[in-house]
């Protein structure tokens, strides 16, 4: 039974991510404002690759990170001809070692490190239903050892189940761009990551982060201008629990 909801879970992720008619167009479009040809992207939380393809697509260089194993098997057939496509099968934390990943096998999107986030959300009606039934054992890198292998990304995108905050803590030095996942029933988590990004940019005086929202799976920036981070606390605090997640990005201006 296990089985079959692995992989159960498996065809609805790929399902929403890969199977919807015109997302992956709508997403081709979003990134191109964001990436150019030849630029290297780091794919924090992978899942089943769809960020990675579009971004290959748009001729960026890729490293795409997962530690489910059962996603990395589906992502080392879905990049078999993507010369441009680096699977590195760990999981992105503060130190190097190892970690105990929490697994949902219904709901593999939702496979987390850490469990104070697990119990957070677990009390919102939209995890309510979510089990997370396995655990497994997984190596961890960091950002910093991803960027001594493959160099410094022009954009990294990091989306790892309340984890985000751990996968800062392993980065020494600011990017250009990234994208972190918020979840509205766990927000004291994001407003910890986001002083970690604005601590960052002020580790070499790169001047002020800017910051975008991109609800759910729209593939659309929430506000006609970058917004400051004062300005993007003041609207994190007005979400509910229930509201969607998406994601904030985060962008380091002179």
């Amino acid at each position: 039974m296990n089985a079959i909801a692995r992989a159960a879970g498996i065809a609805r992720s790929l399902a929403i991510y890969r199977g919807i008619p015109g997302r992956s167009a709508r997403f081709r479009r979003f990134f191109s404002t964001l990436i150019r040809p030849g630029e290297l992207c780091f794919d924090i939380g992978a899942h089943v690759g769809n960020r990675s393809l579009c971004w290959a697509g748009l001729g960026a260089r890729v490293v795409a990170v997962e530690p489910q194993p059962d996603l990395a098997r589906l992502l080392r057939r879905s990049f078999r001809g993507h010369a441009g496509i680096t699977l590195v099968e760990s999981a992105v934390g503060a130190a190097p070692g190892t970690a105990m990943l929490h697994l949902s096998s219904r709901t593999p999107t939702v496979a987390s490190l850490s469990p104070d986030w697990i119990e957070t959300v677990s009390q919102a009606d939209g995890f309510a239903a979510i089990r997370w039934d396995r655990r497994v054992e997984v190596p961890v890198t960091t950002l910093d050892a991803l960027i001594d292998r493959f160099g410094t990304p022009a954009f990294c995108k990091i989306d790892v189940e309340g984890f985000e905050g751990e996968v800062l803590a392993g980065l020494s030095r600011p990017l250009p761009l990234l994208s972190v996942e918020y979840v509205p029933a766990a927000l004291p988590a994001t407003l910890a990551v986001l002083d970690r990004i604005e601590a960052l940019g002020r580790i070499e005086a790169m001047g002020r982060c800017r910051f975008q929202v991109s609800i759910g799976e729209t593939g659309r920036f929430l506000w006609p201008n970058w917004r400051s981070g004062h300005e993007l606390r003041a609207w994190l605090l007005t979400l509910s629990p229930g509201d969607r997640s998406g994601d904030i990005y985060a962008r380091a201006e002179a």
